[in-house]
């Protein structure tokens, strides 16, 4: 059974399986594997507490994380911020996600993206900001497909791939 989940311990195994996978093509480099278990509780409430503003550094926005979990093993992960700060208005977006190397081309970054716009209209957002890479063919056919209209294509500096902004209206 395929659902969205708030992070847990229970997912912890295929959680760190996931890192080493994403990490063996050189992303997700941020993550220290020794302290990931070591204390993966201590991992798993820092998500919990991005929704506390109280909490947050100075210029992040409030955000709730899910995991995509499939037969109760860690698929994608899904970012979704409560508001739009001016980088994120500009780059990121209300929605991030991402599907582990093993899973994608399955279907499910078209499920985790359909699922998250369904928490973004829990939380009361209409209208959603997704973006991606202009290089992402993958990703723009998966927000397409959930209803991405194109808003513009913008130039980032220092980057040398242009940036593809959509809104999804969720009403």
């Amino acid at each position: 059974m395929l659902f969205l989940a708030e992070p847990s311990v229970a997912y912890r195994d295929s959680f760190i399986q996931s890192v080493r996978e994403f990490q063996a093509e050189g992303r997700q480099l941020h993550y220290d594997l020794n302290s990931l278990t070591g204390d993966f509780g201590a991992f798993v409430q820092g998500l919990h507490d991005q929704k506390d503003r109280s909490k947050l550094k100075s210029g992040r926005v409030p955000a709730s994380d899910f995991w995509l979990i499939d037969d109760n093993e860690f698929i994608g992960r899904l970012s979704l911020r409560h508001e739009l700060n001016e980088y994120l208005l500009k780059i990121g977006g209300h929605i991030g996600y991402e599907i582990r190397p093993s899973k994608r081309r399955q279907g499910y970054g078209t499920e985790i993206l359909r699922l998250g716009l369904e928490k973004a209209r829990e939380l009361g957002l209409r209208r959603v900001l997704v973006t991606c890479d202009e290089d992402n063919i993958g990703s723009k056919k998966i927000i397409e497909h959930n209803g991405g209209q194109l808003e513009d294509v913008l130039e980032i500096e220092g980057e040398s791939v242009r940036k593809l902004r959509y809104w999804i209206n969720i009403q």
